[in-house]
């Protein structure tokens, strides 16, 4: 079970709906997935709205699919699990149905080469800054960096026993991506500071990589103390 004993009472985020930007992809119907076992109503969103509603038929858990604007506007909190190549072009087109709403971004810009994975230099500092300066509407928050997707499509894995890092300029925004977080089991929602912060949070998934190649794991991250 998550231990949150330590941590100051986080809201009731159950009754909310949670649109996944990008819920075709291996990271977001993962979150989709294990959100969706969680009782969290869920809507994930691709370009081809025709293929998320079979994606999220294929799924079951009472997941819909919607295109992407759809879902930005159906949604209460929205994640961002698409690929860091059109980040910003497709959050851009969606700015008026994300005004005013959560926008959790858990993109990771990283680059590939013979020697592995390495973080890419974002000029804003990181994706999520750079959410936050197409999307200055929205109340923009980081976290979901570290999870392995593989853990999250497995059933057989009940509990995945990791820490989430939230990151963010809002209190209220940060408190509320802790408790979605929480839902599900295992996971423990941590803040980890401002959103400035952020670059480092999402660079570090290319070290995490590597362990895994060595270790042959899906290795994430435990906050002690806390």
């Amino acid at each position: 079970m998550n231990d949150n004993t330590m941590l100051p009472e986080l809201p009731d985020v159950s009754q909310l709906t949670v649109g996944v930007l990008g819920g075709t992809g291996e990271q977001g119907r993962g979150l989709a997935h294990r959100l969706a076992r969680a009782g969290q109503r869920v809507i994930i969103g691709s370009r081809d709205g025709d293929r998320a509603q079979g994606v999220a038929a294929d799924m079951g858990d009472g997941v819909l699919g919607s295109s992407n604007e759809q879902c930005a506007r159906d949604s209460d909190i929205v994640i961002v699990a698409v690929p860091w190549d059109g980040h910003a072009d497709l959050l851009q087109s969606l700015r008026e149905p994300l005004s005013g709403k959560i926008v959790v971004d858990c993109v990771n810009p990283l680059g590939f080469d013979k020697q592995g994975a390495f973080a890419l230099a974002v000029p804003e500092g990181s994706a999520a800054q750079q959410a936050a300066a197409v999307l200055p509407e929205s109340i923009v928050v980081a976290a979901f960096h570290h999870i392995s997707a593989v853990l999250l499509l497995d059933d057989s894995v009940g509990e995945i026993n990791t820490d989430v890092l939230v990151l963010g300029d809002d209190r209220e925004a940060t408190d509320a991506v802790q408790a979605l977080a929480a839902r599900i089991p295992g996971i423990r929602g941590i803040y980890g500071g401002r959103l400035r912060n952020a670059g480092q949070v999402e660079a570090m998934t290319a070290n995490l990589i590597s362990m895994n190649r060595r270790y042959k794991a899906h290795a994430g991250l435990r906050v002690t103390d806390v």
